[in-house]
């Protein structure tokens, strides 16, 4: 009998160290078992840090969509288990990280559970999260709402612009920008 598989959204950042290596070694690491599959890669956002001490580098962003025949908790193990082989450390809320790994949405599961709330509880305002993942799935809803929509909306979106790998960034379309 064929495992059963349930589409995860994760979110992925970094504003320590070879950010952009460890993003790409993150997704590497999250796909390595058999029981996860990657089916998409979002482009790369940079940003300011949202939240936590000031004067913190911009982080790097992207989200990946995955099946799993993990189950939620479990996932929720291996993302911490990626993000511990990447020295996460988590000493101050939305302090610099390594590498932060968040399950954003795991189908149609919702989890009010202390370790792990599912929705994910600050995604819906979070053009980091949610521009990524547009770009990837133009067509997905959170709570009801496009994610595209929500980005724009966002008070972080101003602050986003396309990774290119090096030190140049390209601008974002803006809401209400012509077409």
């Amino acid at each position: 009998m064929m495992p059963s598989y349930t589409k995860a959204v994760i979110a992925l950042g970094s504003n320590l160290g070879a950010r952009h290596d460890t993003l790409s070694g993150a997704v590497a690491g999250l796909v390595d078992p058999p029981e996860v599959r990657l089916l998409a890669v979002s482009p790369v956002v940079q940003t300011k840090a949202v939240g936590g001490p000031a004067g913190q580098p911009d982080f790097l962003n992207m989200v990946i969509t995955l099946e799993t025949s993990l189950e939620p908790l479990e996932l929720l193990w291996h993302c911490q288990g990626v993000e511990n082989s990447y020295h996460r450390v988590r000493e101050v809320r939305w302090g610099p990280r390594t590498l932060d790994v968040d399950i954003i949405t795991f189908g149609d599961f919702v989890s009010d559970d202390p370790n792990l709330v599912i929705p994910h509880p600050r995604a819906s305002v979070r053009a980091f999260v949610l521009y990524p993942w547009s770009l990837i799935e133009p067509s997905a809803l959170l709570s009801g709402e496009s994610v595209a929509d929500l980005a724009v909306r966002a008070n972080d979106y101003p602050d986003l612009s396309l990774f290119d790998g090096f030190s140049e960034s390209q601008e974002l379309p803006r809401q209400g920008a012509a077409d």
